[in-house]
């Protein structure tokens, strides 16, 4: 399922928002965006399944560069998987931490300014906190597009929100009216 829900002007980029109900592994796009902790560790979760799909490297990789500070996403390669890279931008600074909105907000900004700064033109992420960190789906879909509708890109022109969990889905289509 696709949803074109939103076109944000800006200069001369727009900012396409599309949500999808999906497989973030399994995404069309430049990066895809994993909702990390400090540490890197990718156990559960999104984190989970693009150490699954892509392979241990990824975990490696950002591992290499923790603590990871919130607000301050870093990239990886995309090991097997055939994105450019994986952002990780952590919404906890401990494994299974609950996640608050300051967390989640300051998670999707930075992984917004590093996917720009990396000229991506299109990322993928899936709901920031909303798993391991427990934060609300509700809650967590109204920061996230409060976030995106207010990043003014440079490079990036799409930004594609995509879970495999329904409920996600439907708090980022109600979220966004």
């Amino acid at each position: 399922m696709r949803y074109n829900i939103g076109i944000i002007p800006n200069f001369n980029i727009m900012l396409d928002i599309e949500i999808q109900h999906g497989d973030i592994t399994k995404v069309t796009a430049d990066a895809i965006v994993n909702p990390a902790n400090s540490f890197g560790w990718m156990g559960g979760g999104s984190a989970g399944a693009i150490k699954r799909a892509g392979g241990k490297i990824i975990e490696d990789e950002v591992v290499a560069q923790a603590p990871l500070e919130i607000g301050k996403a870093v990239v990886t390669t995309a090991g097997k998987l055939p994105y450019k890279a994986v952002i990780h931008a952590p919404t906890m600074e401990t494994p299974a931490e609950k996640a608050q909105d300051y967390n989640v907000a300051m998670s999707v900004r930075g992984a917004l300014l590093l996917a720009d700064d990396q000229k991506m033109k299109s990322i993928a992420m899936p709901g920031m906190g909303t798993g391991i960190g427990s934060f609300p789906k509700k809650e967590a879909a109204r920061v996230m597009l409060e976030e995106i509708k207010k990043f003014e890109p440079i490079s990036l022109e799409k930004v594609i929100l995509i879970d495999i969990d329904e409920e996600m889905v439907k708090e980022w289509q109600k979220n966004d009216k």
